[in-house]
């Protein structure tokens, strides 16, 4: 039976912010002074493993931050980052970290259009990329006037430096710049309900300000043969702030495994690393549980902690966990804005199957009204986040903003309380419970859809007069991609037609993002002002799903 010792560690909770603060000083220079102390276990999809120091990743991140500082690169420029999980990733952040520049990391995954829009968006003066993302990015780099500099990793383009040959001929010693907490240092888009994606812009402390949850989440970490993995990738808020910079912040090592997931890879790979600690989606569990109901028998595991987030885990997913893992799942909810505010820790307090969890320390969590009045126990309301702890100090966790959007920020708010657009209800315990969206952005299969991205890419499809997408539910996934499409006068549905759509939207934005099903309407609900009606099109599929 697990104690319950929240109310103690919630109250005694303090923020402690230095001033100046910089996370590669954090994560990577402070460690570098023992050869022995691993950073990054790396494996590709071939086999190929390496392992390196916080000292080799220091070097190398000190050599590129010369090799782009000489370049002009500056304090606040926009630096894209397109690769997957790999060493070079991990010294592309530090560098750009220590440099005051601000690391935006892009998916591999995204398509042309998809690329092309955040890194004009942004302004980025320049991108590091790998073979994964070269083609895209080159093919659109003609449309980004901004974008000077492009260095190669592994790979080539036209007018491209080369890693290697930069890393080669530059100083392995570099001043961190003197940031403070509030500088910003990571850009990441974030779909919106409508319209174009928002780039939410996050700064220094908030690496501090996700530690009490994913020390809660992992049930105490860090440990002295902690080794953390997750497939989650590290262009995306769970990747970045759940996996990769805690764990570096800890001084532990990380496996960054590049290639595709699959239930087999993950066992093998966290039998091979002995991880202990490890940030599953749902999705992956159930795949995993699925083809391995017993896999103990078969991996020589070593999991001590296991979190979840994207959507819910369910009681067969939980029920798993804990009878062939032997490790009680903590799910876990937070955003790009406002990220590890709420969850769970199987060591420090009950974890009840389908809650969210408590607001973890440091978090001033309420369930609120649309007149932002903090609503009691058991009524349904909206998950918010107060400017200010319980002991009125400033919480380091906020976003700046929304990237040259100040008008989608002063929305986020309600006086001190931040919105998540997440509806909930919240029990005496202090418990969460998931309700569902409050707009329409959904997740399928653990990824975040902003429909209004793909309805746009749809529309510029010569076949489609309007569109509209939403989520149909799907027992495997959580929810699938469906679009409702109304066509343009001189075409006709077919077959074809639909996989000429999805394969158009596959062309332009990430693979996830497409389509799985659609369907063909003759007009879409509308307001009297003109506007989609998502929410009757999201209730007929829910009726036709069987409630």
């Amino acid at each position: 039976m697990v104690q319950d010792h929240y109310a103690e560690r919630y109250a005694a909770h303090r923020w402690k912010i230095p001033n100046p603060f910089n996370i590669a000083e954090a994560c990577c220079r402070r460690w570098a002074d023992a050869p022995e102390r691993i950073a990054i276990l790396a494996e590709d999809a071939e086999g190929n493993r390496a392992s390196y120091s916080y000292i080799e990743l220091s070097h190398a991140a000190n050599r590129l931050s010369n090799a782009l500082r000489a370049r002009g690169i500056q304090v606040g420029d926009r630096v894209a980052v397109v690769m997957p999980q790999r060493f070079e990733s991990a010294v592309a952040l530090m560098a750009l970290f220590q440099l005051g520049a601000v690391a935006m990391p892009l998916s591999t995954l995204f398509g042309p259009e998809a690329m092309a829009y955040r890194l004009q968006d942004s302004g980025a003066v320049a991108a590091l990329v790998d073979g994964r993302g070269v083609d895209t990015l080159a093919a659109v780099r003609a449309d980004c006037p901004d974008l000077t500099t492009l260095v190669c990793v592994d790979c080539t383009a036209p007018d491209a430096l080369d890693w290697a040959t930069l890393l080669a001929a530059a100083s392995d010693e570099f001043p961190c710049e003197a940031t403070t907490p509030d500088d910003p240092a990571v850009l990441i888009y974030t779909s919106g309900t409508t319209g174009a994606p928002k780039g939410a812009l996050v700064p220094h402390r908030a690496m501090l300000g996700n530690l009490s949850g994913f020390v809660a989440s992992q049930n105490g970490f860090p440990q002295v043969d902690a080794v953390f993995w997750s497939p989650a990738d590290w262009a995306w808020t769970g990747g970045l702030w759940d996996a990769l910079l805690p764990t570096l912040f800890f001084g532990q090592p990380i496996v960054a495994y590049s290639g595709r997931f699959s239930p087999e890879t993950a066992f093998s790979l966290m039998a091979r690393y002995r991880v202990t600690h490890t940030f599953l989606f749902p999705t992956a569990l159930k795949a995993m549980m699925k083809a391995f109901p017993s896999p103990r028998t078969q991996f020589d595991l070593h999991l001590r902690a296991i979190m979840s987030a994207g959507e819910a885990v369910g009681d067969a997913v939980f029920d798993w966990c804990q009878q062939a893992l032997g490790v009680t799942v903590n799910e876990m909810f937070g955003q790009t804005e406002i990220n590890y505010i709420v969850g769970n820790s199987a060591t420090e307090w009950p974890a009840r199957p389908g809650s969210m969890g408590r607001a973890y320390p440091g978090h001033r969590v309420a369930v609120i009204d649309e007149a932002g009045e903090v609503l009691p126990a058991g009524e349904e309301g909206e998950v918010a986040v107060h400017r200010e702890d319980i002991h009125g100090d400033p919480d380091p966790v906020f976003f700046l903003g929304y990237w040259k959007n100040p008008e989608a920020t002063a929305r986020k708010y309600t006086g001190p309380w931040c919105r998540t657009g997440d509806l909930a209800v919240q029990d005496a315990d202090g418990y969460l419970w998931y309700k569902g969206r409050a707009d329409d952005v959904f997740k399928a299969a653990g990824y975040r859809i902003g429909p209004g991205e793909v309805e746009n890419c749809l529309v510029k499809h010569p076949a489609v007069l309007n569109a509209a997408v939403v989520p149909k539910p799907d027992a495997e996934r959580g929810a699938v991609v469906k679009a409702y499409v109304v066509l343009a006068e001189g075409f006709d549905a077919s077959p074809a037609l639909v996989d000429a759509l999805q394969q158009h939207v596959r062309g332009q934005l990430a693979p996830y993002e497409y389509p799985k099903e659609i369907e063909f309407i003759d007009a879409l609900p509308m307001t009297t002002t003109g506007k989609v009606q998502r929410r009757v099109l999201r209730l007929r599929e829910i009726e036709r799903a069987g409630g």
